[in-house]
């Protein structure tokens, strides 16, 4: 910490305003898309919202196209937790400069380095002083000029690219990681549509079309329901509340409409289990049931579903299938939607042979095993980096005693 010296991020950057953009030219598709504090996580980074995003139609000034690499930071709080997130451009020339953004332009290339000034800002003290100095009640806001006034410590240059380059080596493999589970689950999905869908599983030029209540299907097929093909532990729900939860801090997830909340210490599953909404964010907005594949310990509240297959329907024939299915018309309720136990289990399903279904659990199982097991790694990174962080940015951690550069195996012993 000796050579580390106290000053104010207005010292080292300064950030730009971004543009009113009309909303009058707001459009489904288009070249350029709006960026606003829905494009953060809520921990720092870039989020993609391709069903949502906000394409724009009209004239865009040049100024306010983003680059890639350009740093940007949420000056307003559009969901608890967001306001100071600071996020990486991933490419040129798509994105807009918002209003309610600030572009991070660094005052001096010698003295701050980009990317350690994007994980200063994602780092609790930062975010703690931006939030501090807010105004507004329902909706929180900050401006250029009291980002300026944050207090920070920062190390030489040398050791800013030093820290910056290891919790970057984190995120490039969490990355990699997560584009990995994507292909994954994409080659498990294209084999359902091409046997359940299409019905080009092997041998089906033997096996004639034959009339079911839902159009032709292969000689020797069915079609279930969904009750009829699953188990359902409906009735083990067990609701906790926001207090209960925080009293019960661990290391299993708490699932609710088919989304973490929290991690407890107890659990009431162990095992692999589907989960389907409920109510809440029943369906996406493609209309597909909102699911969970969970292969671990869990507790799950009284907004979710739980299924399990019976042999030889897999969960993951379940969870891929209803990934196919509209589930629109089995849903009731217009201001909170919700899907019951009698309506799911009418969901239909085509079922074919039981050795087939057999070979389809093999050939996917396989799939999904690996992308659990990348799952995994994804949440042990994530964990190892949000430890390191604090320590790097505080100067814990001394980097200058790391050897080699930014191919630095990544540093594991923190427990």
């Amino acid at each position: 910490m000796a050579d580390w010296r106290n000053c104010k991020l207005g010292d080292l950057l300064q950030i730009k305003h971004g543009f009113a953009f009309l909303g009058e030219h707001f459009a489904s598709a288009g070249t350029h898309v709006v960026l606003t504090p829905g494009n953060f996580l809520e921990e720092g980074g870039f989020k993609e919202k391709a069903e949502k995003a906000k394409w724009y139609n009209g004239p865009i000034p040049a100024d306010y196209v983003l680059n890639k690499g350009d740093l940007i930071v949420a000056m307003t709080e559009q969901a608890e937790g967001l306001l100071g997130s600071s996020a990486l451009i991933p490419r040129s020339g798509v994105y807009l400069h918002n209003q309610r953004l600030g572009l991070v332009q660094i005052r001096d290339q010698k003295q701050a380095d980009q990317h350690f000034i994007y994980y200063l800002f994602n780092s609790k003290p930062v975010r703690q002083q931006i939030r501090g100095s807010a105004s507004g009640t329902k909706i929180r806001h900050t401006a250029p000029s009291r980002i300026a006034d944050v207090k920070v410590s920062v190390p030489s240059l040398h050791v800013q690219q030093r820290i910056a380059g290891i919790l970057s080596a984190y995120d490039e493999l969490i990355e990699n990681s997560q584009r990995r589970i994507k292909i994954l689950e994409s080659m498990a999905r294209a084999l359902y549509r091409e046997w359940f869908v299409h019905f080009r599983f092997p041998g089906h030029e033997n096996h004639p079309r034959v009339a079911s209540p839902l159009g032709e299907i292969p000689l020797g097929w069915e079609v279930k329901k969904l009750g009829e093909i699953a188990e359902n532990f409906d009735r083990m729900r067990k609701p906790l509340s926001k207090m209960q939860r925080a009293q019960l801090q661990g290391e299993y997830p708490y699932f609710g409409a088919a989304k973490v909340f929290d991690y407890v210490n107890n659990y009431i599953f162990d095992g692999e289990y589907l989960l389907l909404a409920e109510d809440g964010s029943v369906i996406t907005p493609e209309r597909a049931p909102v699911l969970q594949l969970v292969k671990e310990k869990f507790w799950p509240n009284n907004h979710t579903h739980i299924l399990r297959g019976k042999p030889p329907f897999s969960t993951h024939f379940l969870y891929l299938g209803l990934s196919e299915v509209d589930i629109s018309p089995y849903i009731t309720g217009a201001a909170q939607p919700k899907i019951t136990q009698e309506n799911m289990n009418r969901i239909p399903f085509f079922c074919g042979p039981e050795d087939m279904h057999l070979e389809f659990n093999r050939l996917v199982e396989s799939m999904i095993r690996q992308s659990h097991i990348l799952q995994r790694q994804v949440k042990n990174l994530r964990r190892t980096r949000d430890l390191l962080l604090p320590r790097l940015l505080s100067g814990q951690i001394d980097v200058e005693a790391l050897s080699g550069g930014e191919a630095d195996p990544p540093i594991t012993n923190l427990y």
